[in-house]
């Protein structure tokens, strides 16, 4: 989980547009982030599970 320091910083406007970092909005987490969903892939596989996302079910074949 990102500190609260890192999410405040990331929440700020940066000087440059290339330098804006992403983060879910769950856990802060920066890396393997969806922005369809605004979730990293771990939130995003633990709400999909239990259904919580609408549209979005687990394949099987």
């Amino acid at each position: 989980m990102a500190t609260k320091a890192q999410i405040a910083k990331s929440k700020r406007k940066p000087k440059f547009t290339t330098r804006i970092v992403r983060r879910c909005f769950r856990c802060g987490r920066k890396r393997g982030y969806m922005r369809d969903f605004d979730l990293c892939r771990i939130c995003f596989r633990e709400l999909a599970n239990q259904g919580m996302i609408p549209g979005i079910k687990k394949s099987s074949w």
